[in-house]
């Protein structure tokens, strides 16, 4: 057949397939002849001839139309001229006109719904399917037949269907495959005034659609609309008004009393409606719809009224989240009076029967997007004129009715004539996919009759970068693409695509179409607990979204094994809608068909009993997450939770981890009602959240720093989405973030400050080169005479490529490409590195201080902020006792006169200016000082001796000197190997203090045993020193037998004196073990002595020893032990020489000790006694007297001569408390003067046992007692001629 005669045929097919039909005639148009199928061509043939037969049947299908008597069939001429002339119709007709169901039929009579389809849209599917069987009723059809529906997952419409009843969002859906509508001639929107998103979107495509379809009609109907604004919008219009009201409605208006509450405010109305029924009889219909904000406010009113006393009064709740079943029970037949309480789904989607009042609260929960928050918010809002005004007309439908207004007239007066648009209050990213699918050009561009906000077209185009549906020029993405396949929002569709990536379809499908679709679970106002008790197996403790996922395996094990009532009754045992299980899994089937068609897979099915494997929580919610990236959640340390963009929300109380410990969450909704909420939540890892919004989240970079252990340079990464904080303090490597900065801090840091662990060859000899060179900057204590930092940087900088910033790859690099005379550029030689030359004369810093056999290393450090600066001696723990503190003031050669010059600074200037030109004198001094005795005594002397002016010790500010000019002392456990530091100070005592419990891990000799201990000698011969050879050191000690009470064991000390001195009392200890029968004796008679027997009465260290540091006193004099026993033989000979006489001298002198005890109790007593205020400074210096002498171990320490004279002493005492009285004058400034030599005496002392101090010290202590005497009790007399000024001539000796 040829294609002409094709052509010639196309006027005589259905309008609504000409389009189609021309489209594949074209395309054989297009083919050489050779190549058109004959079979092709007859296949449109017979298309056409299908249509033409098409249109017969559908003529033959026009039923005969009867006409009901309403209020828009008396305007039926009007109505159907007004369509055959105009190709827009807006038909303005109030509640009750039957302007729904009787428009179509209108159209039918206008012959429309041949040629094309009539389609008539509704705004929810419920209203959807209702006018459909109305219509359909009226025509004497069957549903299906001429008259079909389409809603989502629901289609019943034929070939031959004439009307089509559809949910204005399913022809937006068409468009998609139906760009020009051609399946449709007539189009009538219902309820327009409702101005829904698809609504606006749908008139303002039709309005770039008309000039491309002449042959459409439309008819815009509403309830209560703005005319004029229409009418403009399709340029002009006709407006036609309908009435409707058969019955007046009287207005009455209640507002509420101060604090009156919303329940009793609709009490009082019910009251006043009984009262006029009473007086006027009882009316044809009684029955009362209130209109309320929301769930609560139905729930507190329905709580109140059941407490009311109205009889014969049945009260019913009416919500959209009401199982179908209770929403159903308004339709029943009744008795008496029902009061429904229903939020505005009463308002034109159900009308309820039998209303005859109406009581208007005057709000309802209008959902609003905040572009700000990202929140789809649910606020409670005063309603528009337009809707109170169709919430009056649901009554006086059967009758004249009454509606109360519970506000005043001045407030409805106020109120906008209008509700805001839905486009001007929610989120438009679905819109501008759809659209840019559509290649309908830019949302600003778009002929909406109110164009949106632009900031809420901003936020749309946001959205969808977001989910990375955009290109930046703002077209499609691939993944744009694939969005806009699914009739979803486009945060679901997301999730699907990620789904298919991450092999969890099958999981996610069931979450997706549960989420896309109505929450099948139902919770009734009276039995909640029962219902959470029954959704209780299907929870899981860290996700919302696995409720979906277990309930849907069961329920499809369930539906597989029981029959359909039994499938039904089941559902609602375990408070599950059966509709909403329907649709949802419609839902889940239609998404499936279409990820079918996109290629994907389904994951295999788990063979988990709760339908969630193991292994599948995390790419699950990864996959989920994707969608969700802008509600995460993160909970803060004070226990809320911080959401992005600053919003603060709250896990919706029935979820099963409202009460979570969980870190991080996603929610797949926030929204905001009495506070903002998270809804369906679930748990997740920062990680994931990062991953899924890698193009959106900012990484911020702070504190580059170099890290030796990697090599490279590193920073501290704070991920930022939306304003929340997912990582904070990360460490990454900062060489891609910022290569320049990168490799300055390897320069500076790895190759300059030696921050490396590997270090490449040239770095290695540029380093010890170095270092060999600053040891002089350091012992000459200046920053000039190597080159600077900076200079060795540029060095670097000037020598090594661009591309290097890690030490792998300056290794790589080095090895691989540089050649050798780059290598040997990178050599840094003497003359580079010193910016002047030094002056180091020889012998001023020496590297080693020898100290008589041993030779110690030396240290320097030239950094006065730091603990080292100055010298350091490094000394082995083992040698330390070989160290002579005295050594350690004169530092090195190169210091000292530093040293010497701080020091007579340091004096005051009464004492300074004596010494004045100080350099002339610290050059006298260097010439004259040597090391071989203290540094500060030998000062003082020279100084006397050059200025006759004395320094005292305690006037030199040492502790004031600087850290540099005094020794520092670093005590290691090993010179060899890797030495650790056990100890450092500035003196030897806080050296030695720091070392207490400090043992250092020392090899010991392989001979070394246990320590002998004994009664007996059993030690062999015993040198005054032994010497051992330890890590290359001579190891020196001082063997002592030690007094351990019960026994005597060999100890080996560090300290000469200390060895001499512990010596003699274990030597006298092994001679008491000898003599142990005769001590016996002797503590028998001093147990007798009245001296001993009074010491008991006393309580501290010395009355509890004092007999036994006597009979080892004894032991030690009688035995001559001042010259050390060294070996058996020498021990036995001493022992035999002497044992003879023992006992008897013993006894006499134990007399004497005696006695001195017995002065020193009675004189003690009366210092304890009631003493006279007036001599509270006598009191105070023989207490201090008494303390000096008596010390706890005097009878060890005093030497046996200056014992002897202790009667003298303590007679002294006596005479001067016997005088005392009578001259407290002459006592008090006597008194003050002996204290000024104690003070100065203690002062030098320093706390040291009296056997230790020097000599001259100790003269000076004995020569003060003999002064006690001289002035207190001159005929006494004295052991050594005494006067202040002998006094003062022999401190000068100390």
């Amino acid at each position: 057949m040829p294609l002409n005669s094709l052509y010639t045929q196309l006027k005589t097919v259905r309008q609504a397939d000409r389009f189609r039909l021309k489209k594949r005639i074209d395309g054989l148009a297009r083919l050489p002849v050779e190549k058109r199928s004959a079979k092709a061509v007859d296949n449109v043939a017979l298309a056409m001839a299908a249509s033409v037969a098409n249109r017969e049947q559908r003529l033959a299908a026009v039923p005969v139309l009867e006409w009901p008597d309403l209020p828009v069939v008396a305007s039926r001429e009007e109505i159907k001229a007004a369509i055959r002339d105009h190709q827009v119709v807006v038909i303005a007709g109030e509640t009750g006109s039957g302007k729904t169901t009787q428009l179509p039929k209108i159209c039918l009579e206008l012959g429309r719904g041949v040629e094309g389809t009539i389609g008539h849209t509704q705004p929810r599917r419920l209203a959807a399917r209702a006018v459909a069987s109305r219509v359909a009723e009226e025509l004497k059809s069957p549903l299906g037949s001429t008259v079909g529906f389409k809603v989502r997952f629901a289609e019943q419409v034929s070939d031959t269907s004439l009307i089509k009843v559809l949910t204005d969002g399913m022809l937006l859906n068409e468009i998609q495959q139906d760009r020009f509508l051609n399946q449709y001639d007539t189009l009538i929107i219902d309820e327009a005034h409702e101005r829904s998103l698809n609504i606006d979107f749908l008139l303002g495509y039709l309005k770039q659609l008309l000039p491309r379809r002449p042959d459409l009609k439309v008819i815009i109907t509403s309830a209560t609309i703005d005319h004029a604004r229409f009418a403009e919008h399709f340029a002009g219009a006709p407006v036609l008004e309908v009435s409707g009201r058969t019955y007046p409605v009287e207005m009455r208006y209640r507002p509420p009393g101060d604090g009156q509450e919303l329940s009793r405010q609709v009490e009082e109305v019910l009251q006043e409606i009984q009262r006029e029924e009473r007086q006027q009889g009882l009316p044809l219909a009684r029955d009362v719809l209130v209109f309320l904000a929301g769930e609560r406010d139905i729930r507190d009113v329905h709580h109140h009224l059941k407490h009311c006393e109205f009889r014969d009064t049945e009260i019913l709740p009416l919500y959209a989240r009401l199982s179908q079943a209770e929403q159903h029970r308004i339709f029943s037949a009744h008795r008496g009076r029902r009061v429904v309480l229903s939020t505005n789904v009463a308002e034109t989607s159900l009308t309820v029967p039998g209303i005859r009042y109406v009581i208007d609260a005057g709000t309802a929960r209008i959902s609003r997007y905040s572009v700000h928050s990202k929140v789809q918010r649910l606020p409670v809002e005063p309603v528009s004129q337009a809707s109170a005004n169709q919430r009056a007309g649901r009554s006086g439908r059967i009758m004249p009715g009454i509606c109360f207004r519970l506000y005043s007239e001045e407030d409805f007066v106020g109120r906008p004539e209008f509700t805001d648009p839905e486009i001007q209050r929610t989120n438009l990213a679905a819109v501008i996919l759809q659209m840019a699918d559509l290649r309908l050009g830019k949302v600003e561009d778009f002929p909406f009759i109110e164009p949106p906000d632009g900031r809420l077209i901003r936020d749309g185009y946001r959205m969808l970068d977001e989910l990375g549906a955009l290109t930046p020029q703002q077209s499609l993405t691939p993944l744009g693409r694939q969005l806009a396949r699914f009739p979803l929002d486009p945060t679901l569709g997301r999730m699907l695509v990620a789904a298919a990536d991450r092999k969890v379809l099958r999981e996610a499908l069931i979450v997706v179409s549960a989420l896309g679709a109505q929450d099948p679970r139902e919770r009734p106002h009276d039995k909640q607990q029962q219902a959470d008790q029954a959704h209780q197996p299907f929870t899981d403790k860290q996700s919302d979204f696995l409720f979906y996922v277990k309930l849907w395996h069961w329920a499809e094990q369930q539906r597989e094994a029981l029959s359909r009532n039994q499938y039904e009754k089941l559902l609602k045992k375990h408070f599950l809608s059966p509709t909403r299980m329907r649709e949802w899994r419609d839902t889940h089937r239609q998404l499936l068909l279409l990820c079918k068609e996109q290629g994907w897979e389904l994951n295999k099915a788990t063979d988990n009993d709760s339908g969630v494997d193991d292994g599948i929580y995390g790419p699950l919610h990864q996959a989920l997450l994707s969608g969700l990236v802008s509600n995460v959640m993160q909970r803060t340390e004070e226990g809320e939770w911080l959401s992005t963009r600053n919003r603060k929300p709250l896990v919706w109380p029935g979820s099963s981890l409202s009460k979570t410990k969980a870190r991080w969450l996603m929610a797949a909704e926030q929204v905001e009602t009495s506070r903002l909420f998270g809804r369906t939540v679930a748990r997740v890892e920062p990680e994931w959240v990062e991953a899924a919004a890698a193009h959106l989240i900012k990484r911020q970079y702070f504190e580059p720093h170099w890290s030796k252990k990697r090599g490279c340079a590193m920073a501290k990464e704070q991920v930022n989405l939306f304003g929340l904080i997912l990582a904070s303090g990360r460490r990454v490597n900062y060489g891609p973030i910022q290569p320049q900065e990168s490799r300055e801090l390897l320069i500076r840091e790895g190759l300059v400050m030696g921050q490396l662990t590997r270090e490449p060859p040239f770095v290695r000899a540029n380093r010890e080169c170095y270092q060999a060179l600053e040891a002089m900057e350091h012992k000459l204590r200046r920053r000039d005479i190597l080159v600077d930092e900076d200079a060795r940087v540029a060095f670097y900088d000037e020598r090594l490529p661009d591309t290097v910033n890690t030490v792998a790859g300056l290794m790589s690099w080095y090895n691989k490409k540089a050649s050798d005379q780059q290598k040997q550029a990178l050599l840094m030689d003497e003359d580079f590195l010193l910016s002047r030359s030094p002056d180091l004369a020889d012998g001023q810093f020496p590297d080693v201080l020898a100290l008589g056999e041993i030779s110690l290393p030396l240290e320097y450090s030239f950094d006065p902020t730091g603990d080292r600066d100055g010298v350091s001696l490094v000394v082995p723990l083992a040698v330390l006792n070989q160290v002579p503190e005295a050594r350690l003031d004169w530092l090195v050669p190169g210091l000292l006169k530093e040293k010497l010059e701080a020091l007579i600074r340091a004096l005051p200037k009464s004492r300074r200016r004596h010494f004045v030109p100080v350099p002339d004198y610290v050059a006298a001094l260097m010439d004259t000082l040597t090391p071989d005795e203290p540094l500060l005594p030998a000062m003082t002397r020279e100084l006397q001796r050059m200025s006759g002016v004395r320094i005292e010790l305690e006037e030199w500010q040492v502790d004031g000197l600087s850290d540099h000019l005094r020794m520092m002392v670093r005590v290691v456990d090993r010179l060899e190997g890797k030495a650790k530091t056990l100890a450092q100070g500035r003196s030897m005592p806080e050296v030695k203090a720091r070392l207490d419990g400090v043992r250092a891990e020392l090899p010991e000799p392989e001979t070394e045993v246990p320590p002998l201990s004994g009664q007996e000698w059993l030690f062999g011969p015993l040198p005054e020193t032994d010497l051992r050879e330890l890590g290359g050191m001579t190891l020196r000690r001082y063997p002592a037998l030690a007094d351990e009470k019960d026994t005597v064991t060999l100890r080996y000390l560090d300290d000469s004196a200390l060895a001499i001195w512990t010596h003699r009392w274990g030597c006298a200890r092994l001679l008491g073990f000898k003599l142990s029968v005769q001590l016996r004796d002797l503590r028998k008679q001093a147990s007798q002595m009245p001296g001993f027997q009074k010491l008991k009465s006393e309580k501290g260290a010395m009355a509890r020893h004092a007999l036994d540091h006597a009979l080892s006193r004894l032991l030690a004099e009688h035995f001559r032990l001042d010259a050390p026993v060294r070996d058996e033989a020498a021990f036995k000979a001493r022992l035999d020489a002497h044992r003879g006489d023992f006992v008897p001298w013993a006894s006499e002198q134990l007399a004497g000790i005696g006695q001195v005890f017995d002065q020193y109790r009675q004189l003690m007593g009366k210092l304890e006694k009631n003493f006279p205020l007036a001599w509270a400074h006598a009191h105070r210096d023989l207490k201090d007297q008494f303390a000096e002498l008596f010390g706890d171990a005097f009878l060890l320490e005093v030497p046996w001569e200056s014992l002897q004279e202790y009667p003298r002493y303590l007679a002294g005492i006596a005479h001067r408390l016997d005088k005392l009285g009578g001259q407290i004058g002459k006592d008090r400034t006597v008194t003050a003067e002996l204290e000024a030599y104690r003070k100065q005496y203690r002062t030098r002392a320093a706390g040291a046992p009296l056997w230790q101090q020097a000599p001259p010290l100790q003269h000076f202590f004995w020569m003060l007692q003999e002064y006690r005497v001289s002035v207190f009790a001159q005929q006494l007399g004295t052991q050594v001629p005494v006067s202040a000024k002998r006094l003062n001539k022999q401190w000068e000796e100390c």
